[in-house]
Formats: structure tokens, sequence, C-alpha cells
């Protein structure tokens, strides 16, 4: 990030300019979820908003899961989260607004000046250990706290986006894995489809602070299940870690959950190794090194205030004669159009009197011969045609071609023993749907028998008119999976026309013969009728 152009992007036309009271500013970003605008409280405090796609807010499954979330992430109060102010799980469309934080994330960090140095990232690890013990306490499981998801304030980090994952009492949705994640900073249990807890977060904390030190992932990088393989069977090598980080990222990242390290004894740890730091009121000169130069957040949209084009004339005050004129020409003008009027009237029944006797002549005329099936064909065709006295009855004009429906489907699984029709209903429970799942030996992929399928790769935010453009010459039936991870966007064209999107929102691919390989993904439908 190395200028407010990267953070701040201007509105497009499609975005609203006002949200809930709240006026944009900016565009933040975009994801599988929706779009993050720049905003201002009434005080001028900056906010962070995020709108929902309209296709899963149609959806009141989708609705009344958003309303859990949002009544569990009120409860998170740290000093290291972005707190959630504000919200509306019924608005159109739904929202939350979070205190918006000028600073870096760590990814963008990372890749501006590299490696971070040993206190700096002893002061991270603090800080997001007492994130997620707020987290924790207001009965929230991250699931997705990665390097993107942490940002570098002035003083200190904080952990996003804890407000949209499932409550962890919520759903059987929590025991089952369904829920976001990136491969290369998931628990095995979360790769593997097993229990996610508090527990799963300090895995996930581990490998953050890893990549914070290393300036790259833990586990490498490469194809979403090599790394995720790794992640299930093999211990991590830490013999490129600083050697003071790695007792500390060793416990985090050990297999068993039970064995991990709580956030409370990870802050205790930081805290006995940084000495005075933390007590200073802020963070070590070193840490506002990494945190760059200060943002300058762009000011509120101030309201919209009427404009005159032209400067206001005081009319004089007419005189006595002056108004007695005005009078004579009101009487003049309203004697000439009664006159006119009636004029009119008459030359109008003239007109119909005259209508009419032509209609009986031409009556009296076709009883007098007997109609043959060719008489009563152009009959039936004078009918539709212009009618008499030349006037013309209206017509429609062709309607202009509809927008597809978009129809959503959020949270689908699939896996080795279902699949996903593309017209409703969707779920099967057989493997005869449009959308199947299937593992061989090393991959496991995506296939069709009667749609072709392409993924998107760039900026999220996928609309019928980009996955027209990136089906167009496309003619595969078959998508492997392995460069698919969380949040890619996969586009579907069934014969029909009917174009689905699929937004992943867990990939568990890492043992393909073992049963348990699964992806889950929310599923739009834009229907052509």
């Amino acid at each position: 990030m190395d200028n407010a152009t990267e953070v701040f992007q201007p509105l497009q036309a499609d975005d609203p300019p006002m949200v809930a009271g709240y006026r944009l500013a900016v565009r933040l970003g975009a994801g599988g979820m929706g779009r993050v605008y720049l905003s201002h409280t009434q005080g001028g405090r900056p906010v962070a908003i995020k709108v929902v796609r309209p296709e899963l807010a149609d959806d009141p499954a989708f609705r009344r899961r958003f309303r859990r979330e949002i009544k569990a992430a009120r409860r998170v109060r740290g000093a290291y989260t972005a707190e959630l102010i504000d919200a509306d799980a019924d608005g159109v469309p739904p929202w939350l607004a979070t205190l918006y934080v000028p600073g870096p994330s760590l990814a963008e960090a990372v890749a501006r000046r590299g490696p971070l140095p040993v206190p700096a990232v002893l002061w991270l690890m603090a800080g997001v250990a007492e994130a997620l013990q707020a987290i924790h306490g207001a009965g929230i499981v991250h699931r997705d706290l990665k390097p993107s998801n942490v940002l570098l304030a002035a003083d200190g980090p904080r952990v996003i986006d804890f407000g949209i994952s499932l409550a962890s009492d919520g759903t059987s949705h929590t025991t089952t894995g369904a829920a976001v994640g990136t491969p290369q900073f998931m628990a095995p249990e979360q790769a593997t489809a097993g229990e996610v807890t508090a527990a799963t977060d300090v895995f996930a904390l581990g490998q953050t602070a890893a990549f914070a030190a290393l300036g790259t992932p833990l586990y490498g990088d490469g194809p979403s299940v090599s790394v995720l393989y790794r992640i299930v069977h093999s211990k991590p090598d830490l013999s490129l870690l600083p050697a003071q980080l790695r007792p500390l990222i060793a416990r985090c990242l050990a297999a068993d959950p039970q064995e991990r390290a709580t956030p409370a004894e990870i802050v205790e740890w930081c805290r006995q190794r940084l000495g005075r730091d933390p007590d200073a009121g802020a963070g070590p000169a070193v840490w506002r090194e990494v945190t760059g130069p200060e943002v300058t957040v762009p000011s509120p949209v101030p309201d919209p205030t009427p404009v005159h084009t032209l400067p206001l004339l005081t009319r004089p005050q007419p005189t006595e004669p002056d108004k007695r004129r005005a009078r004579r020409r009101r009487t003049a003008l309203v004697t000439a159009a009664a006159v006119t009027t009636g004029a009119l009237l008459l030359t109008g029944l003239a007109w119909t009197v005259m209508d009419a006797a032509d209609r009986l002549r031409h009556r009296d005329t076709a009883a007098s011969s007997t109609p043959g099936p060719a008489t009563s064909a152009r009959s039936t065709a004078s009918a539709a045609a212009p009618g008499a006295g030349g006037r013309t009855p209206e017509t429609p004009s062709p309607s202009s071609t509809a927008p597809p429906q978009a129809v959503a489907h959020p949270l689908q699984w699939l896996d080795e023993k279902n699949s996903l029709d593309i017209k409703e209903p969707v779920e099967r429970k057989d493997r005869k749907g449009d959308i199947r799942f299937v593992c061989k030996e090393t991959s496991c992929a995506l296939e069709s028998d009667t749609s072709v399928i392409s993924m998107l790769y760039g900026k999220p935010g996928a609309t019928p008119d980009s996955c027209r453009i990136a089906l167009t010459g496309a003619d595969s039936h078959r998508l492997p999976l392995a460069a698919a991870a969380a949040g890619s966007e996969i586009c579907i064209k069934h014969p029909s026309g009917d174009i689905a999107l699929l937004v992943i929102q867990v990939k568990s691919t890492a043992l393909p013969n073992s049963g348990v390989s699964f992806i889950t993904a929310d599923m739009t439908v834009w229907r052509t009728a």
C-alpha cells in the first residue's frame, strides 16, 4: 500500500450514494459477501460499511444467519478488534458498519517491506491474541484469521471480519466445517471437516505470525490441495524462523488442539519478551516503521444543497387600474375559449353522425351478400386494420428484453454423494444433477454432463455479463479445483441459457479418496426466463 489510491477507489455507476443514512465516500473493496465502502458517523468518525450482495439478501435463510451473526458480533468489545457499531439484517440490502482502521493489512505490509522484525511479530501476536480473547468470549470462532484480516494501526493490530463467521453455538454448520476458510491458514481439523473450536483460531494465529516473520506462508504456496495435505500430514519446518519465536509458534501449531497455547498464554509470553514496550501506551518504534506513513482518510461527503441557477426577482405589486385591465382580459379569454369549445363540439358531433351513417350503409351492403371463407377472413383482418375515419388503434410496442432474474442458493454442500441442479430444486441426493464434485487419486474437480464450466480470475464481484464473457468460446465440462480457494468464483452455463455462479466458501480436498472431501459454495442462478 504505497499510496491512498490503492486503498480508496472512487464510487462506480452501480454503487449507491447512501446506505441507511450513511453517505458513501469511496469504495474500499469487494468480496464474496458484498462490497465495502468508507463512510462517516454524524460526528465525523470514519466507518467501513459492508453491503450484502443482492442475490444473498433475497434469501430468507441467509438473513436469519446474518441476523444471528450481527447479534453475536455486537457482544465483541476489544482494544484490538474493529468494533461493530451499526447493522441491519432486515435492510434493503442488509448491511453492517464497523469502525474504520486507517492502516495497511499485514499482507500489504509484508508485500511492501518484507518480513517483520522479531519485536514487531511479538507485538502482533500479543494484539491478535487479545483480540481472539474478546471474540471467543462473545461465543464466536473467527474461522478465517489470516494476514489480510489483520490491519496494522499505529497503536497495534486490529482483527476484522469476525462478524461474518457463524456463532460457535449457532447451528450444525459450526461442527461440520461449513464456514469461511483460506487453505494456507487452516488448521488440520478445519481442512478435514473436523470440529472447529477456539483452538482452530490459535493455529491460524501461529501461521499468521510465521508469515509475518518469514514473508511467505509457513506451509508454502502452490495448489490448495498440496498445501492442505502438508498441513494435515506433516509437521511444520520452523528452522527458518527466528529462534526467539520458535517455542511459541510451535505451541500454536500443535496438531492436537488440546495442546495448543491459549490466547491468554500467548499474551503473557509476548509481554514478558517485549519488556516495557507494552506499558508505554503505543507500539515500539519498530512497529510504527512497519505500519508505514499515516493514511489520509477522505473527508465526509457533504449533504446536497439546493442550487438556484437564476436570481430571485421581486415582482412589483399591480395597481388598481392594472387589476381592472387584467380582469377584462380574463373575461375576454374565457368567452373566446367557450366559443371555440362549442365549435369543436358541433364539428365532432357532425363527424360522429356522418361516421355512423357510413357504417350503417356498409353493414346493409355486407348483409345483402353471402360471405364465403375468404370474405370472412377479410372481415376478420379488417377488424384489426385501421378503423373508420382514418383512426388507427394503438398497438403495444415490443417489450425490451428483461434482465435475468437472480436466484440465490447460499451454502450449498457438494461431495461425492450428491449433486446440484441449475433448475430448481437445486439440491439432489443423487449424482444425476448438472454439477458434480468428483475426486480421483490426486485431485478433485467439478464436472457436468450438461453445462460448460469456467473459473473467473481477477477482482471478485462477478455479474451475468462477466460470466458470459468468461464462458464465450468455452467448451469444457470439467474444472480442476487445484487452483480454487475460498472466494474463487466459478461460472457455469446451462443449455437453457441460465447462468450459475459458484462462490467457494470452503474447499476440503487434501485427502481426495478419504470420503471426507467436499466444497461449500454460495450459488447464484441468473435465469433467462
